[in-house]
């Protein structure tokens, strides 16, 4: 405890400078995710104060972030959708959704993963945070223009024929569940018709209007429509948050910008009783349980977003660890990666509990911490507890916050949070990374972001494997019927046994990439020859494909009546070999050498 308080002064300035930082960014990374400001500043209550206490960084800030946000603004849409827009029933599946993220993030954690995180490639990170940008940006077009779909009541309207449609389905499928559809009597059906109310029908008409207007794609399509409809009110509120934004940090970069943006326009706009969209009402008080997760559970309605759960760990592990590396940098310590996933997954996890979007470490409320003192957990768990205070004090004012500033607030975090320096790189990368950059900055602005990273991967990776089989096979001698090119130590080789006895040589790993070389061994051995020896000595890996070759290779010389030598071979590809019984009943032991110059010897006593 006394170690805690050790730096009390400067954990409270850095907590503090970090929590009027973490504000403006919690409520319009809320606000983005479809759950509304409260959303976004419990997420960054509960995972801040909860990251800090159980995770492995002493400086790291945590919170809502623009990826995270991003991957649950595109799950929140796509459950609102299929439960018609109704809140009340999405709300339990999101929020199991977000509390699964959570607990993959511990095992994640647990399993020790966490220090594999940093091999994802570049090119897949660099696309994915360029579409991240971009998907910010383009999404919040329409509320920096004023366009809101639900108040387009001509756009509205027609949708009422597809809602009817829609409607009266859904009561021939709930008759059919009951039994009550009988063809020659359609008595019931034209009753329960007949109670549709307009109402009924002008809210499914507006879910599927703003199902139309989702996303990135419908953002697009919407932009002419909104461009013909601009509130010119809410446009300047938007563009005087982001020139205070920019021009602010010119003046000094010690007071954040962005809340001084925040502060400045909202307060004009509140004072001056200007006409403008206000932000969804926050709840004043404490976080609320939400006991629905479980009374509610659904697996049926759970399973299809298990995967979304999945990305939502890996991303905020990826996202967490690479803050914690800013902070050791900064701070010159050393994080415990794992323990971070542990805290960073319980903490998603109980905000998900209370209603909370997901989140990770935030590296620019990271860094402020740092420069403004912060050096133990004890800031992190300030910076949670000044943004509940925020919450229990300042919660109705905050409701009266123009959507517009934090459209204006999110567009330059989009800007922002775009990978230039990936993108400037791309005239001197190597083809095939920018493939692989294009490929998942367009699926993922397009498509899916999820569905975007994996394919990405799948890309990379085919292409590691391609360059690693073709990096082996231009290091190994196994590829040609020529005569190979003699190790120094094969110059005393006796000249009468090179007709009887040919030398190979394998670099390299021999994994399933590289084994097309390999398989071409057992046909480059001339029918006289008796024996060949095999060195591996450059041979650090074998895989489970690459066993199952050798073996193959090894079985034909020996069918042919060429016995193989293998000489200084390593301990893994040997273990794996005397798992599967290559050693010794393919190979005998006394046929393995730990040198050249042993099986030199050996050739000299038994081949004749």
């Amino acid at each position: 405890m006394k170690k805690l308080f050790a730096h009390f002064r400067g954990d409270a300035f850095g907590g503090i400078t970090a929590g009027v930082v973490a504000l403006p960014l919690a409520l319009a990374f809320g606000v983005s995710s479809g759950l509304g400001p409260s959303a976004g500043l419990y997420g960054a209550i509960i995972l801040g104060f909860f990251g800090a206490v159980l995770g492995g960084t002493p400086t790291q800030i945590s919170g809502p972030t623009a990826p995270m946000t991003a991957i649950s603004m595109i799950l929140i849409a796509g459950i609102l959708q299929i439960n018609d827009g109704d809140i009340n029933k999405a709300l339990p599946i999101i929020l199991t959704v977000f509390v699964l993220a959570g607990l993959f993030q511990v095992l994640i954690g647990a399993i020790g993963l966490g220090k594999y995180i940093k091999y994802i490639p570049y090119p897949v990170v660099s696309g994915f945070m360029t579409a991240i940008g971009l998907i910010i940006i383009i999404t919040n077009f329409l509320p920096i223009l004023g366009y809101y779909v639900e108040n387009d009541q001509e756009r509205i309207q027609k949708f009422k024929p597809q809602a009817e449609e829609l409607i009266m389905e859904g009561i021939l499928r709930e008759e059919a569940e009951e039994g009550l559809l009988v063809l020659e009597d359609f008595h019931e059906t034209i009753r329960r018709s007949e109670l549709i109310s307009e109402e009924e029908i002008m809210n499914e008409a507006k879910v599927l209007a703003n199902k139309e207007t989702s996303g990135v794609i419908g953002a697009i399509k919407s932009l002419p429509r909104a461009l013909r409809h601009i509130n010119y009110m809410e446009l300047i509120l938007a563009f005087s948050t982001i020139f205070i934004i920019y021009g602010f940090k010119k003046i000094t970069t010690k007071v954040p910008s962005t809340l001084v943006a925040l502060v400045v326009v909202s307060s004009v706009a509140m004072i001056g009783n200007l006409d403008y969209r206000p932000i969804e009402e926050i709840p004043s008080g404490f976080p609320v349980f939400n006991s629905e997760i479980f009374t509610e559970f659904n697996l049926g309605a759970i399973s299809p977003h298990i995967f979304t759960a999945i990305t939502l760990a890996f991303l905020g592990a990826i996202d967490s660890l690479l803050t914690s590396i800013v902070a050791d940098n900064m701070t010159k310590t050393n994080h415990n990666p794992n323990k971070e996933l542990i805290g960073q997954g319980i903490g998603n996890s109980l905000s998900g509990l209370f209603g909370g979007i997901p989140g990770a470490g935030a590296t620019i409320r990271t860094v402020v911490n740092i420069n403004a003192g912060g050096k133990t957990k004890l800031s992190g768990m300030i910076a949670g507890l000044f943004l509940l205070l925020i919450l229990l004090v300042l919660g109705p004012l905050a409701s009266k916050i123009p959507a517009a500033v934090l459209a204006g607030i999110l567009l330059t975090v989009g800007i922002g949070v775009m990978d230039y320096k990936g993108l400037k790189a791309i005239p001197s990368m190597p083809s095939s990374e920018v493939l692989i950059m294009i490929v998942v900055l367009l699926l993922s602005t397009f498509w899916n972001l999820v569905y975007a990273v994996g394919i990405g991967l799948i890309i990379a990776s085919l292409v590691f494997m391609k360059k690693m089989g073709d990096a082996t096979a231009d290091k190994s001698d196994v590829k040609t019927l020529k005569a190979e090119t003699s190790w120094k130590d094969e110059e005393n080789f006796p000249e009468e046994m090179k007709e009887k006895v040919f030398i190979k040589h394998i670099k390299g790993p021999v994994f399933f990439g590289s084994t097309s070389f390999i398989q071409v061994l057992a046909k480059q051995i001339p029918s006289a020859a008796s024996h060949v020896i095999i060195r591996m000595d450059r041979v650090p890996y074998i895989d489970q494909t690459g066993l199952f070759v050798l073996e193959d290779v090894f079985l034909e010389l020996e069918k042919n009546d060429i016995h193989v030598l293998i000489v200084d071979i390593q301990q893994q590809p040997l273990y794996l070999m005397k798992s599967i019984d290559i050693v010794p009943d393919l190979i005998s032991e006394e046929h393995i050498f730990e040198s050249f110059e042993e099986c030199t010897k050996w050739i000299s006593k038994n081949v004749a």
